[in-house]
């Protein structure tokens, strides 16, 4: 089945997981320059709390657009004069951000999950610790997670490049994500 547009789904889905992914960039850098836990400074628990609630919740997402995607896929818009090359470099954009979306928020999880603290999804669910406290799991995890994100910030780059070159031409790639 075949739309012209993108569905509502897939398009709530797009920009939740945007919006989501943006915040856990800010804010990561905010939570990571807080004082370690202690007797008088529990503060830092909410933050790494809410960064693991919305990285989990992501990959939900991700899986929920993906499904979206691929079940009704928009018929593809050609506009004069596009090269196939820039729709093939388009499609390895989306696959490599999925994928880097997708490591990104098991690799965190995972880090947690050796690090000792629990993780408890929207402070009404305990998941389970894939590991024991391991400092040198940790730090391989939390390594992934942090050259991934990096990749992943210079794939969304690429990304929000992209949108705007459509955007400046008005061929309609744009308005298909932008229209509900």
């Amino acid at each position: 089945m075949q739309t012209q547009n993108f569905t509502t789904t897939a398009v709530i889905m797009h920009w939740l997981i945007a919006v989501s992914i943006f915040f856990l960039f800010i804010s990561s850098w905010w939570m990571l320059a807080l004082p370690f836990p202690s007797i008088d400074f529990k503060y830092r628990v909410f933050p790494f709390q809410l960064h693991k609630n919305l990285g989990i919740t992501i990959v939900f997402m991700l899986i929920i657009l993906l499904y979206v995607r691929l079940r009704y896929r928009p018929t593809p818009v050609f506009s004069a004069g596009e090269r196939p090359l820039l729709l093939r470099l388009a499609f390895l954009d989306h696959v490599i951000l999925y994928i880097l979306i997708f490591t990104c928020c098991i690799s965190g999880y995972m880090s947690s999950s050796y690090s000792g603290w629990s993780t408890t999804l929207w402070w009404v669910l305990e998941l389970p610790h894939w590991g024991y406290e391991d400092e040198e799991l940790n730090m391989f995890y939390s390594d992934i997670h942090l050259w991934t994100c990096w990749a992943l910030l210079a794939f969304v780059s690429v990304h929000v490049g992209g949108a705007l070159y459509h955007a400046f031409r008005n061929d309609g790639f744009v308005r298909r994500m932008l229209r509900l």
